[in-house]
């Protein structure tokens, strides 16, 4: 296996943020023939996965919480990833799946997924989905009085039993309908500590609607669930111990009995980054530009297209600028975090919700479930983007530029960049094409738009570029792959293939799925959906890869 020191010399930001990478990305990478098979054979972009982390992943949370003696049920967020092959993995490690639409859920039902071991959080849900999730009888989560509104007429569709009418018991003959499962969603007080959140409703309008029968008979409160923007334990510990004081209210109500449970959703945190040294550059570098910009962040800044001054060189301001036009970053992910899932939820758990009782101990004496629903943090090490170079050039005042076979959609979050370095795989050099001489410049993609940028950073390619290589860009297995993905201009969506026997180790987090599970989840759910795609391509797979069956779904209403 190549060594990654010689992986990383062919391209490196200015200054590097180098990736982490797992050894199979390091064996893949290594190997360019098979880099240059799979774009040949599958299409550029294209998302290679292997799923062998998520289960040392999720066992990082499940040690800490069973070391404290809480009871932690993992869900995996799907909308971080959608392949199917996800689904497989997480059910092989034990784990649910957290859905957030109709096709989301029925490709996990199809899949064989138990309905235990699905949770149901869309943020806006149709009845579609709302007759999905209850004829599947899958958790609910209940986000607001209209949607409690909806479900209660949903139910009684599915059931073909009236719910009993607000301010009137429930009648319960012998044959009710068993009512299905639902969790409601609170929204913790806003503070300096938990900001405002779109999520959910106050436990007083929730304990107002229970007063008032608004709930009916068709609907089960088996717990509460919460969602917060950001990564601070504290905040998470501050909600939950506010969670459980409406699970006690419920308690009292006799709701939420055996089997209740607290969900504090995902946000936990994970690094792309080793070196804390590197991410501290960075910024210190990225803040001095800005302040040589002056107001107006980076308007002012020139950019001649010669090549920076390196990463150690000193001075007041680098050379030229390391962001494209000197433009800041404003809204980043903190891709490099020292306190990480098991150490994170270590933290929340010892937070003392209330003077002598830490989140831990609260759950504990309660018998209350702890639930969450990561998403990046269970991706991490599990996906990476390769993509082709296409074409090498410059913008009208000489800054060059790297053109690849994607866009990029195909690469981004809620985050204004990725900023991890990508790997350049030297594929492309023959008789016919040759490589460029070393520069500096920027990645672009093939959307019509100027600002059109792979990465907003400036990478330097001290072996130059040839058209064919490959790059890579680590550990884009957690959202930047599908989140936001676009196919404008009717440019295919990327496709996604898995490595033969990556992540089929066993896992942990919860009970194991039954032979019949595994043996379903196996077959791709999407050949039998109505969206699936006819004709599909039937060239053999790249030896020791996969296609995932979630490239046979339309992305397009049936």
């Amino acid at each position: 296996m190549t060594e990654e020191p010689t992986l990383r010399e062919a391209c490196q930001g200015t200054p590097p943020l180098s990736a982490r990478l797992e050894p199979w990305m390091q064996e893949l990478l290594a190997d360019p023939a098979t880099c240059s098979s799979l774009l040949e054979r599958y299409g550029s972009p294209l998302n290679v996965h292997d799923f062998s982390a998520l289960p040392r992943n999720a066992a990082e949370l499940t040690e800490v919480a069973e070391a404290s003696g809480v009871d932690l049920r993992i869900f995996v967020a799907r909308k971080a990833n959608k392949t199917l092959g996800m689904v497989r993995a997480a059910h092989r490690a034990g784990l649910g799946v957290d859905v957030g639409s109709e096709r989301e859920l029925a490709q996990v039902v199809e899949a064989g997924v138990p309905p235990h071991d699905v949770v149901v959080t869309a943020a806006i849900k149709p009845d579609p989905v709302l007759r999905l999730a209850l004829k599947s009888r899958s958790l609910l989560v209940l986000d607001n009085l209209d949607e409690v509104a909806a479900s209660r007429r949903v139910a009684e569709q599915v059931t073909g039993a009236p719910s009993a009418e607000p301010g009137r018991p429930a009648d319960w003959a012998s044959d009710a309908p068993e009512p299905f499962p639902v969790a409601l969603r609170l929204a913790p007080r806003p503070s300096d500590l938990i900001p405002p959140t779109r999520f959910g409703e106050s436990a007083r309008t929730w304990l107002e609607l229970i007063d008032s029968g608004g709930l009916g008979d068709l609907l089960k409160v088996d717990g509460v669930h919460f969602h917060l923007h950001g990564y601070d334990p504290i905040a998470r510990a501050t909600a939950l111990g506010e969670a459980l004081e409406l699970i006690d209210a419920l308690r009292e109500r006799g709701l939420a009995q055996d089997g209740a449970f607290v969900d504090i959703g995902g946000g936990i945190p994970m690094s792309y980054l080793d070196d804390a040294e590197q991410w501290d550059t960075f910024w210190h570098a990225h803040d001095r530009q800005a302040s040589a910009s002056g107001p107006g962040g980076g308007d002012r800044a020139a950019d001649d297209g010669q090549p920076a001054a390196a990463p150690d060189a000193g001075g007041d301001a680098p050379a030229a600028p390391l962001t494209w036009r000197g433009e800041p970053l404003r809204q980043v992910y903190p891709y490099h975090q020292q306190v990480i899932r098991g150490p994170w939820l270590e933290q929340l758990l010892g937070h003392e919700i209330r003077p002598g009782t830490a989140a831990g101990q609260a759950l504990r004496e309660r018998g209350v479930q702890l639930r969450c629903e990561p998403g990046r943090s269970m991706m991490d090490g599990c996906g990476m983007t390769l993509a082709r170079v296409i074409q090498r050039t410059s913008a009208s005042d000489g800054v060059p530029l790297v053109g690849l076979e994607m866009n990029r959609t195909q690469c981004r979050s809620t985050s204004d960049d990725f900023l991890v370095d990508p790997i350049l795989v030297r594929t492309g050099e023959d008789g016919s094409r040759k490589r460029s001489d070393p520069f500096e410049g920027f990645l672009v993609g093939a959307y019509c738009i100027e600002a059109e940028l792979i990465l907003r950073r400036r990478l330097a390619f001290p072996q130059g570029v040839a058209v064919g290589d490959v790059i890579a860009l680590p550990n884009t297995a957690g959202y930047l792959m599908h989140i936001l993905e676009s196919a404008s201009h009717q440019i295919p969506l990327a496709s996604n293939v898995e490595r033969v026997g990556g992540g089929a180790a066993g896992g942990s987090g919860g009970d194991r799925p039954s032979a019949e599970v595994a043996d379903r989840s196996s077959t791709d759910g999407a050949d039998r959906s109505s969206t699936a795609v006819e004709g599909s391509d039937s060239r053999p797979d790249v030896p020791g890869f996969n296609r995932d069956g979630i490239d046979r779904v339309l992305p397009i209403r049936a």
